[in-house]
């Protein structure tokens, strides 16, 4: 059994009120009430796993004075950018060129290391150049090669001219060496074989060069051209593989005819109908219809031949963008030798809002470079923290052993905890805990809060408290360095000890036994640990930054108003020994 260091987490308030769960003792009189307020927060509860967060995670919103966690906040895209050139790519390019980096950054498809560019010397092929009187620089040609691994592009046949601008060179050679057209290459043939021959021309060019060599950017292209040509011409003759009358079902086009005929009007307008042409769909290649290659003898026999490390793995498959695969199955590569390159893809700094006020709550610096934030309301300097500690009275027969952190708390023996709440502003904090007598669910244990309401100091300069007199300090300090039994003695209704901003409190705990009975089903996952549903209300008075305040007749601009705040939190203590 792995030992649990003690921990807090808060929950926040966006989540319902069903996820604030009931005791599962169902003659308890929580559970028989059903006002909301004397529902207690069950930790165990299957939905309460995604309303408590640590304090770390947290933000705050100024304006609607709440917490706000990573679900119920708002995100906005700032920037994209690279995260091997930190290079800022414009939002406008995304549509154009996809949300992977084109530049020289690529990732292994072995090991997803990252790829370098390395020079080939490719030897002379005349041995006289090799003389002084006719020495020349020899061509170099670059591969990408990783260091890990030790992964080169050369394995699969792919090499590259320049060292630079590797994204728009690997985009026009495919694997093994042999070319390929680009986009803007492709479009730019079409227009010229258009002009020369007209349509036939075309059609007749891209079954030559289509077919099972298509891959999926060409098969895109015909099928976008062919598709926007009969949106040209609506009244085209349905000369396809199927059609379903005049409505024209058959094309995913259609789809917007459909929706048109509902949003303008003409659901019963008889003309409406006779406007509406049939679409028909792709029957040649240079249309874009891809017939499926079914005979795999090919890959079969490739694979009686190659070892079980030459296939590919499922995550090197996924890790593929579509438009760089090779055509097996319309790019999902089966060998390691039809894998290629992976471009790197774009990471984003966002800023959060807030979902009611839409205030801006988190907001990064721009440049992609740092990591500073503009605005960043983290939870953290509003509300006060929690940290606890176990507290070992000495017993009668002398100073307590202490405790080591993780230990495991027995049954049925009360156990001291304490509570430190450290207040972060610079106001003075007065602090109201509830928490049920007993914990919820099959095994209850005991808890009381010895000071359920008490007060912080405000968070002032460390040397203005210095200049202060520390006669608090020192009672504390003799506090602890007495021996006597009766000054350790905890009492009810007093803190224990007191800081310049933070309070300590001791909450008293009787662990529960975890003896089954009969008929009783064995312990769930983390059933043995001890967490305690905490309700936590703090109040303070803060100025009045309102307009209303600042510019009404006769008010005071540093008029204060009353503030509050509460919120639900989950104190996990330990792990209870079994047995």
């Amino acid at each position: 059994m792995a030992p649990l260091n003690p921990y807090t987490y808060i929950q926040c308030p966006c989540s319902d009120s069903a996820s604030l769960g009931r005791p599962s003792d169902a003659t308890s009189p929580t559970s028989a009430d059903g006002d909301d307020e004397d529902n207690t927060f069950d930790p165990r509860a299957p939905r309460a796993n995604f309303s408590l967060y640590p304090l770390e995670y947290l933000l705050y919103c100024e304006d609607c004075h709440q917490i706000r966690c990573p679900r119920c906040i708002t995100e906005e895209i700032a920037t994209y950018f690279c995260p091997s050139c930190l290079f800022e790519v414009p939002s406008s390019n995304l549509k154009s060129e996809g949300n992977r980096c084109t530049r020289s950054c690529f990732q292994c498809p072995i090991c997803i290391g990252p790829l370098s560019v390395t020079s080939i010397e490719t030897p002379p092929s005349d041995p006289t150049l090799l003389a002084p009187d006719h020495a020349a620089t020899p061509h170099s040609t670059y591969s990408l090669i990783c260091s890990y691994c030790n992964w080169s592009s050369t394995e699969i046949g792919i090499q590259f001219d320049k060292p630079n601008s590797i994204h728009a060179q690997l985009a026009k050679i495919r694997n093994g060496g042999a070319s390929r057209l680009t986009a803007k290459e492709r479009k730019e043939r079409r227009k010229e074989l258009s002009h020369r021959g007209g349509e036939a021309a075309v059609v007749a060019a891209s079954e030559a060069s289509g077919g099972q060599d298509m891959d999926l950017e060409t098969q895109f292209a015909n099928l976008k051209l062919f598709y926007n040509s009969q949106l040209a011409d609506p009244n085209a003759e349905d000369n396809g593989l199927s059609s379903l009358g005049d409505l024209g079902f058959s094309s995913p086009s259609s789809l917007s005819r459909i929706m048109n005929l509902y949003t303008g009007g003409k659901l019963h307008d008889p003309r409406a109908k006779s406007k509406l042409g049939a679409m028909r769909e792709a029957i040649t290649a240079g249309e874009g219809l891809l017939e499926p290659n079914l005979d795999e003898s090919s890959l079969i026999s490739q694979l009686h031949q190659s070892d079980f490390l030459d296939t590919a793995s499922s995550t090197q498959i996924c890790s593929q963008p579509p438009n760089l695969g090779e055509l097996h199955l319309h790019g999902a590569a089966r060998f390691n030798s039809s894998l290629r390159p992976v471009p790197y893809l774009l990471r984003t700094k966002r800023s959060k809002r807030c979902p009611v006020c839409r205030h801006i709550i988190s907001k990064p610096e721009a440049k992609v470079q740092t990591t500073r934030f503009r605005i960043r309301l983290v939870a953290g300097s509003y509300i006060p923290s929690i940290s606890i500690r176990r507290l070992n009275l000495p017993g009668p027969n002398g100073p307590a052993a202490p405790a080591i952190l993780g230990d495991l708390l027995e049954p049925l023996k009360p156990v001291h905890f304490l509570l430190t709440f450290k207040n972060p502003i610079f106001e003075s904090l007065k602090v109201t805990l509830g928490a049920p007598a007993k914990t919820p669910g099959r095994f209850p244990s005991k808890v009381t809060v010895l000071c359920p309401q008490f007060d912080i100091d405000a968070n002032t300069d460390v040397w203005d408290e210095a200049l202060k007199d520390n006669d608090r300090e020192s009672s504390n300090r003799s506090r602890r360095r007495a021996g006597t039994e009766s000054q350790f003695q905890v009492e009810v209704g007093k803190i224990w000890e007191r800081g310049r901003n933070w309070v300590s409190i001791v909450v008293e705990v009787v662990p529960a036994s975890l003896k089954l009975e009969a008929g009783q089903d064995v312990l769930k996952e983390d059933e043995d640990v001890l967490e305690i549903p905490m309700f936590v209300r703090i109040e303070w008075e803060a100025e009045n930054g309102g307009e209303d305040a600042a510019s009404g007749p006769g008010r005071d601009k540093e008029q204060k108003e009353k503030r509050e705040l509460a919120y639900w939190c989950v104190l996990g203590l330990g792990r209870i020994r079994q047995g």
